[in-house]
């Protein structure tokens, strides 16, 4: 890790926080393939939720972990933060190539939510939008801020670390959490 000590990835972290909710955002406007996945792409959206909900508890422990001192521990913890955010944007961008966005509230699975569906659900698509909403523009947000604050903490430049983990901390917590609550609301129109 010393090798990060005095390198600046500024640049390239910039980079990275720009193509990816630019190629996120690409893939849904992109027509889907003439093709299979080779295994169930329909398991991936609860494996999401998985990921989502085992980072929302890494980083509870994480900040346990710093709170009473434990800096290894707190280390391994976001890390593994990491690769599982890691590993959830590949699975996502998977699940989005090989099939189309499911719509709140789409009891018949069409693809179109009619008068009759959307009176169904009622009020809870404010509720479920809002959280999707926020859930998405949180989501591209937190590229860069991990990405910083994980370099900061890897070069050893605490200070950095701390001030920005404050800011990435509440809203990588948000991501994860919303994360499951979108899938629990959404999962009875897959």
């Amino acid at each position: 890790m010393s090798s990060l000590k005095n390198k600046n990835l500024n640049l390239p972290i910039t980079i990275i926080s720009i193509v990816i909710p630019v190629l996120v955002a690409i893939l849904f406007y992109l027509p889907r393939p003439h093709m299979e996945a080779g295994f169930n792409v329909q398991l991936l959206p609860l494996f999401h939720a998985i990921l989502n909900s085992t980072t929302a508890v890494l980083l509870l422990a994480s900040l346990y972990f710093i709170k009473n001192g434990h800096i290894k521990a707190h280390k391994a913890a976001n890390l593994t933060a990491v690769v599982l955010s890691a590993i959830f944007l590949i699975s996502y961008v998977t699940y989005h190539f090989f099939t189309e966005s499911t719509k709140f509230g789409d009891s018949d699975h069409n693809g179109v939510v009619d008068a009759v569906e959307k009176a169904a659900v009622g009020g809870s698509r404010y509720f479920y939008y809002f959280i999707l909403l926020t859930h998405i523009v949180l989501a591209a947000v937190i590229v860069p801020l991990v990405l910083f604050t994980l370099l900061r903490g890897l070069q050893s430049d605490f200070v950095k670390h701390k001030k920005i983990a404050r800011i990435t901390w509440p809203i990588w917590f948000y991501v994860s959490v919303t994360g499951v609550v979108v899938y629990i609301m959404i999962s009875p129109y897959y």
